[in-house]
């Protein structure tokens, strides 16, 4: 029986260099480092993410569709022992997260075609995921990848990141190999900074913040590196 999903309040802003020098350093008096973090305050993130063969969450994202899941696999630091499937599940202005870690050994048969490999009842993500690519052909679409740096309070259960060095890998999907060329997928060297809690954000973060002088985008990071594979003129949007 799967757990009962905690859903979060996720809120997404664009930022220049200088907004995120300032808003960091009020953060680093307040918060403490993600402990997943190295010495450089930061890690790396690589997602490939999937979708069906209507483009379901392309559409649904752009269409601003409220309720909407996301498909993805995820590794840290490019490195292959722990490999994580993740389903993300917004919503309304709420996210929630289910996962599960899989073995490279079922990441590659996956990638080469072999879906049977998730065919596992008594697993509910992976048979979920199973029966998706078998009714609704889901398959990997694109790999992003970002460098993260990740603060938190347990005040309110607040974590906030700054996702920099946006890139993806164009057309290639195995996402455990490291040759394949990248691009960057932002202009100008934006920032995205994601604010997420539970209930309420603690006075002391809001006013480190500043919220209200920044401008909340709907950043999907799957959405923004999806325009450099586009086959059709409404991907532009």
């Amino acid at each position: 029986m799967q757990k009962k999903l905690q859903y979060r309040q996720e809120l997404k802003f664009y930022m220049n260099t200088h907004q995120y020098f300032i808003i960091r350093q009020r953060l680093r008096r307040l918060m403490q480092h993600d402990k997943h973090a190295g010495l450089s305050g930061q890690y790396h993130i690589r997602s490939l993410y999937f979708d069906d063969i209507n483009n379901k969450a392309l559409h649904d994202k752009l269409g601003g569709v409220r309720n909407r899941v996301k498909w993805r696999i995820r590794i840290y630091n490019l490195q292959d022992h722990f490999i994580q499937l993740e389903k993300k599940i917004k919503k309304d202005n709420c996210i929630a997260k289910v996962k599960e870690e899989i073995s490279k050994d079922m990441l590659y048969s996956l990638l080469n075609g072999d879906i049977e490999v998730f065919n596992i009842p008594e697993k509910p993500l992976l048979f979920e995921m199973y029966l998706e690519m078998k009714h609704r052909l889901l398959r990997p679409k694109v790999i992003v990848d970002y460098e993260r740096e990740a603060y938190v309070a347990w005040t309110g259960n607040v974590r906030i990141t700054f996702d920099k060095n946006l890139q993806t890998g164009l057309n290639a999907t195995d996402m455990l190999h490291h040759d394949f060329v990248v691009i960057q997928a932002l202009d100008e060297n934006f920032i995205i900074m994601e604010v997420k809690y539970d209930e309420y954000i603690p006075e002391y973060i809001r006013a480190a913040l500043q919220l209200e002088g920044l401008k909340r985008q709907s950043a999907s990071k799957y959405v923004i590196c999806r325009k450099f594979t586009k086959s059709n003129i409404w991907e532009d949007q």
